[in-house]
């Protein structure tokens, strides 16, 4: 069941018709446009969508399929099946032609696989109960043989046409030779104006002569011009050829008359079979144009239930989306979904919000979904099934009818009351508007219990506060919202699930101008509760914003702190390697050392021996002893001092391409690849980074390459960032602590943010005096990571509250 009659019209579905109309290539197609029906049958809903998404997918990759010559013969195929009647070449020609297009049609589908395609396949397959394999090929065939290309009939259709024909031609040769002839002598006598030439009046060729000579040529005068000044002369010379001509074209119409009458005769009894097939082409194109306006639209197959639920991914109510196309402007999609837990949605929010729009886009798009329609939604939008679809949008106030507006919304009301149950879906614009509004909140909640009783489905827009309350409070209901920017006072135009929106009404009379004086007395004539009420609202739409934006900042970050924390792993799996290297080397060193001290020891104790003790020859050998001992000492010192001789020095000057760095806090030192605006790109060993350039400093030293290879590698700790990331919030509150404690508190987010990169933060330490506010200014100016800092907008803390910017 459908309310009201003119639902159509109420949700636009009128103006979707007329564009679908618009794509189809002929009246064939045109006539299925309007037998277009709301279907609650789940398979027949189904194979519609199918069928247009499959259709969809031709025009998007298929460049065979035939797009001309859907013509509408049914005239014709009414006149064959009259018995003794005949159709003319030019009907003849355009079922040649549509008939071509039909078998093309056969063609395609029957050369793809059973999967590719398979409604579509499946719907030829039912459509055309064709004797031969080929189609309409043979009558095709019979018609080519009589009818051209050029839709008349050929010369070959019988033996006494090509006759008469050939003579024709003959005749008319000699015809205009001989006119020819005397159109010359009347030229050269002055009879006649250089321009003029050989016309035809009455079927007969005639010579046209100025009026005042027309008595010299011998002929028959069959008419003069509009001023009298030239007269068309047929000369008695060639009056009888003109007869003989005039006889043969009587012949010929004669002959072809009873050429077609008898291909009518050939045809008539394909007539049945014929409508069908025509029939057949009108549903190609009808489904033609639903999957081009699909594609105008940017339209998809959402998932089809056997059941009643509703979810819209990115939804967009299509008339809109084609205006703003026009105009180049974006358009915000939709997304909400009513399953059993939350059936019905009462959505708040200002005027101008997009409340409306919201509700008829939810309306059209079902509608369109249930009429076999692609919806503008996306792929994976779920859409069930409902038996009642009841709309109340817009003002209904009759004349005729001395209904008000809000007794025609109370009309409505008493239907959907009524008639609801949990097959129906229903839409109302607002809620209980119309009367006072007390009474009117009242009267809405209590229709609304009644509706919720009911297990229907539905979307309500609402200003009333009770309707609000009754959302929170009951299983069955919940509280959605238009999204609104409470800072400037502009509308964002997408729904949000979850809480009630606030009217702004105070709000935006003030930014329109309103004085406000005026303002400030209804606030007090509206009372504290109210205002109470609305104020709360406001800051949880302020601080719902700011969150929403550190979330986004934080997904970034997140993803940040990802990279550089897999940087970070490849850079420590780097230095420990490195790391094992030198210490496998030094070992390696050390123990040749050993080796060498030892056998000099020995040869020194063996000469010794050798020597027998002498004081001089003992000297000497003690004296190369010492030396080696002296040279090994100088070595060693050389390899410990090595490093600290070639330290790394800061240098003045910018960081540039080839410059080399360090992290500041860290030993690491790297060297610079490429700058891009604020981030360098530097080499740590073989791994690459980007940092930063004010985490950067500038160093200096002798051989880049020597002291990477040869300088000892400093161990590195582990630190978990993700656990960081995970555990840090920009926000501190710093309520109630004394000032050592704030303090400590303050560094302790100042190493996190400042490990983490974080470029803002926001200190909350209240008002009161202001004593610890200027405290912890004063101690975060000593930090030189800070860029700034200010107090946060009046709307969410004010000078209770430190906003700190980062560099």
């Amino acid at each position: 069941m459908l309310y009201p009659q003119n639902i159509e019209q109420k949700i636009g579905f009128d103006k979707i018709r007329e564009l679908i109309a618009d794509h189809c290539v002929s009246s064939l197609g045109r006539a299925f446009v309007d037998k277009i029906r709301f279907s609650d049958d789940y398979k027949i809903i189904d194979r519609l969508i199918r069928q247009v998404a499959e259709f969809k997918l031709i025009l998007q990759t298929e460049s065979s399929f035939p797009e001309q010559n859907y013509i509408d013969v049914s005239e014709a195929l009414a006149r064959a099946s009259i018995e003794g009647a005949f159709i003319g070449e030019e009907q003849f020609f355009e079922i040649k032609l549509s008939l071509r297009t039909i078998q093309q049609i056969i063609h395609f589908f029957k050369h793809k696989e059973e999967t590719i395609y398979p409604e579509l396949k499946t719907l030829t397959a039912n459509s055309l109960p064709i004797s031969d394999n080929d189609g309409w090929s043979g009558v095709i065939s019979q018609i080519d043989k009589i009818i051209d290309e050029r839709g008349k009939v050929r010369d070959s259709a019988s033996p006494e046409l090509a006759d008469i024909r050939r003579r024709l031609i003959t005749e008319q040769s000699d015809l205009r030779k001989t006119l020819e002839r005397i159109l010359r002598t009347a030229r050269n006598s002055g009879w006649i104006g250089d321009e003029m030439s050989l016309t035809i009046r009455d079927g007969r060729m005639v010579i046209p002569i100025l009026s005042e000579h027309k008595r010299k040529l011998k002929g028959f005068v069959h008419d003069e011009s509009a001023t009298g000044q030239m007269a068309f002369v047929e000369p008695a010379e060639v009056l009888e050829a003109n007869n003989e001509i005039r006889e043969l074209e009587a012949r010929e119409r004669r002959e072809i008359v009873k050429i077609l009458e008898k291909l009518t005769a050939f045809l008539r009894p394909h007539v049945p079979a014929l409508r069908k097939a025509y029939l057949f082409l009108g549903i190609v194109d009808f489904i033609r144009a639903k999957a081009k306006f699909a594609l105008t639209i940017n339209a998809t197959a959402p998932l089809l239930v056997e059941n009643q639920s509703l979810e819209w991914h990115r939804a967009t109510h299509p008339l809109l989306y084609l205006a703003h196309q026009k105009q180049n402007k974006p358009i915000v999609p939709l997304s909400i979904k009513l399953d059993h837990e939350n059936r019905i949605v009462l959505v708040s929010g200002p005027n101008a919000g997009g409340k409306s729009v919201m509700l008829k886009t939810i309306g059209l798009v079902q509608y369109m979904a249930q009429c076999g329609l692609l919806v503008p939604a996306s792929p994976d939008s779920k859409v069930g099934v409902f038996k009642n679809i009841f709309i109340d949008i817009g003002d209904e106030q009759s004349i005729e009818n001395d209904l008000s507006t809000y007794s025609s919304h109370l009309t409505n009301m008493k239907h959907f009351v009524n008639f609801s149950n949990k097959f129906t879906l229903f839409l109302i614009d607002e809620f209980g508007t119309g009367t006072e509004p007390s009474l009117g909140g009242a009267i809405a909640e209590s229709i609304l219990e009644q509706l919720l009783r009911s297990k229907a489905y539905g979307v309500i827009n609402t200003h009333y506060t009770n309707l609000k309350v009754f959302a929170n409070k009951n299983s069955g209901t919940i509280n959605g919202a238009m999204k609104f920017d409470a800072e400037h006072l502009e509308p964002m135009y997408e729904l949000e699930i979850g809480k009630p929106g606030s009217s702004f009404a105070l709000e935006v009379a003030q930014k329109i101008g309103l004085p406000k004086q005026v303002v400030d007395n209804a606030k007090r004539k509206l009372g504290t509760q109210q205002i109470d009420f609305e104020k709360l609202i406001k800051e949880l739409e302020i601080e719902r914003k700011v969150f929403a934006d550190r979330n986004k900042e934080f997904v970034e970050k997140n993803q940040q702190l990802k990279n550089t924390l897999e940087q970070y792993t490849g850079l420590k799996s780097f230095l420990e390697s490195e790391k094992k290297k030198i210490l496998n080397d030094a070992k390696a060193q050390a123990k040749e050392l050993l080796k060498e001290t030892n056998r000099k020891i020995e040869t020194t104790i063996k000469e010794i021996k050798e020597g027998k003790a002498d004081k001089d020859i003992t000297k000497l050998i003690r004296q190369e002893l010492q030396e080696f001992e002296t040279k090994e000492l100088k070595l060693e010192k050389v390899e410990e001092q090595k490093p600290a001789s070639e330290e790394w020095e800061l240098e003045k000057g910018d960081i540039a391409i080839g410059s080399f760095v360090r992290i500041k806090g860290q030993a690491t030192i790297g060297e610079v690849l490429s700058i891009k605006g604020k981030d360098a790109e530097i080499a740590i060993g073989e791994l690459k980074t980007n940092v930063k350039l004010n985490r950067l400093e500038k160093m200096s030293r002798k051989e880049f390459r020597e002291a990477v290879k040869e300088s000892v590698k400093p161990r590195m700790t582990g630190i978990d960032l993700n656990e960081k990331m995970m555990n840090f919030s920009f926000n501190l509150d710093l309520r109630g602590k004394r000032g050592e404690e704030a303090l400590g508190a303050v560094d302790s987010l100042m190493n996190d943010a400042i490990m983490l990169g974080y470029p803002e933060l926001r200190i909350i330490h209240g008002k009161g005096d202001g004593i610890l506010r200027n405290l912890i200014r004063q101690h975060l100016r000593s930090y030189k990571q800070v860029a700034g800092m200010s107090d946060e907008h009046a709307d969410r803390g004010g000078q209770g509250v430190t906003i700190v910017r980062m560099k």
